[in-house]
């Protein structure tokens, strides 16, 4: 594969066919599929529907499948606008790259700084969660008892492993984990099915008065927007798709198609399986976070039950690596502008993977599991809720930034598009993800669990690190002009295009 040099001074930057360090991403490694399995891993099904639904019950009441049904439309306008931007603009920096083309390079800046620690955030939460799930349920099946932390650092090392190699064997890891945890979730609507549930079918959680008018509306939106964090990631990996005009669209709503209606089938098979009363009332008992698998038990048999447990664990390693791979994409691509050290710019020789930027990020995860067990905190309540938390509330604010972004972009040229997907659908979907936002933010104890003034603490970083980028590109227009014009540009595809 043939390579550009990266300039070597601020004034060289704005050169538009700059590229990186030592190398280039691999073109054309991944396919419509690859992207798909990165995406909806990302999301973890599994986890989502395990512990996601109950706690949306418990918190909402019986609106969760209809809820988490809207959630899925609003995300597929914005989707709409958001993947017919990627014709034109083509970077690992996706929100980076789309909010400076739409709303200018320092709010660009700003996006970027938001999403970077929302991603690192996310990555060391699921360590967390690793640790936590990963040493009750060995312990409990196969009799291997060790402390959290050790479980946590494995799936650093195996991540960090996976990360530096080829991209497309990641994606193969995936696609076996992905497969599995949708199975053992379709034995249990199989088996629930079957059994008829305690009372009749109901479609009381698809009714809008118990979606958008229950007491507890927010707390189902604020599930119900969680459950597909990272679907906006397939943008990150433009630059390594196969005829990405084509590819990076069609794997966006496919998944998204596919979270949503999967999420509200399964959300549904549980009012089927427990009752719309029942289910309720279960997730509003002490016990709420075992019920799915304990029910998955008694009706498809104490098999199923084993394998959800063991899959739980997976499904948490197979979102970490498919953050991990999102995270240090966004890490290269910055390296790549300067605007982080250009060292996380260089890859592996051999297999063309942001290779120094994968390392940087097992690092940081490594180190923060570290602290965790040097302090003694609690790998769920302490690491894992938090830094969740954190996360969660960072990239949805990104994304409703990004959201905004498309449509001012195409506001001065649809570049081709119909009205419908350039102008109407991303509107919509900005809004939607607003109010989200708002949501997340107004009902924020629900994210965390936590009371008091922690939860403002915990929403602090975004204004924080949207205001600093925000002045760096200022500072940059003023005093670098020539490197500021160069911004974004080292990856561009012309804008007729699109």
């Amino acid at each position: 594969m043939s390579t550009t040099p990266v300039p070597h001074s601020p004034v060289d930057a704005a050169a538009p066919a700059a590229g990186p360090p030592s190398g280039a991403l691999a073109k054309g490694r991944l396919g419509t599929w690859d992207i798909i399995f990165f995406v909806v891993s990302a999301a973890a099904p599994l986890t989502v529907v395990v512990s996601g639904a109950m706690t949306s019950f418990r918190m909402g009441g019986v609106g969760a499948p209809g809820a988490i049904l809207f959630c899925a439309v609003v995300l597929v306008f914005f989707a709409l606008g958001f993947t017919a931007m990627s014709k034109s603009v083509r970077n690992a920096g996706a929100f980076y790259a789309y909010v400076s083309r739409g709303l200018g390079k320092p709010l660009g800046i700003g996006a970027s700084s938001v999403t970077v620690f929302a991603y690192i955030s996310l990555v060391i939460s699921f360590y967390g969660f690793i640790g936590f799930f990963a040493q009750f349920t060995f312990a409990e099946l196969l009799g291997i008892d060790l402390p959290w932390g050790v479980w946590s650092l494995i799936a650093v090392a195996i991540v960090a492993l996976l990360g530096y190699r080829s991209i497309d064997v990641g994606a193969r890891v995936l696609a076996v984990l992905l497969t599995l945890e949708v199975a053992i979730l379709l034995v249990l609507a199989v088996a629930a099915l079957a059994d008829g549930g305690p009372e009749p079918w109901s479609l009381a959680g698809f009714d809008p008065q118990n979606v958008f008018f229950a007491p507890a509306a927010g707390a189902l939106f604020v599930m119900g927007f969680g459950a597909y964090l990272g679907f906006e990631s397939t943008a990150i990996y433009a630059e390594e798709a196969k005829r990405p005009e084509r590819t990076i669209p069609r794997a966006t709503i496919i998944a998204v198609v596919f979270l949503g209606v999967f999420y509200a089938f399964t959300f549904w098979i549980l009012t089927v399986a427990f009752g719309a009363e029942g289910v309720v009332a279960l997730a509003r008992t002490d016990a709420f976070e075992t019920v799915v698998i304990e029910g998955t038990g008694e009706l498809a048999g104490a098999w199923a039950a084993f394998v959800m447990k063991i899959l739980i664990v997976t499904s948490f390693f197979a979102c970490v690596l498919s953050f991990h791979n999102a995270c240090t994409r966004y890490l290269f691509s910055l390296g790549r502008e300067g605007l982080l050290p250009k060292v996380l710019a260089r890859t592996s020789p051999k297999t063309h993977a942001p290779a120094t930027a994968s390392l940087t990020l097992s690092v940081f995860a490594a180190v923060g599991v570290v602290i965790a067990i040097l302090v003694g905190a609690d790998p769920f309540l302490g690491l894992a809720l938090w830094t969740y938390a954190t996360g969660v509330q960072g990239l949805v604010f990104a994304q409703a930034l990004a959201a905004v972004a498309v449509v001012w972009y195409f506001a001065r040229d649809r570049r081709g598009h119909s009205v419908f997907r350039v102008v109407i659908a991303p509107i919509l979907g900005a809004l939607g993800l607003i109010v989200g936002y708002a949501l997340i933010v107004t009902n924020f104890e629900v994210v965390t669990g936590l009371e008091g003034p922690i939860n403002q603490v915990l929403l602090l970083p975004t204004p924080i690190l949207l205001t600093a980028g925000v002045i760096v590109g200022l500072v940059l227009r003023a005093r670098r002009p020539k490197y500021y014009a160069g911004l974004t540009e080292t990856v561009r595809v012309p804008d007729a295009l699109g």
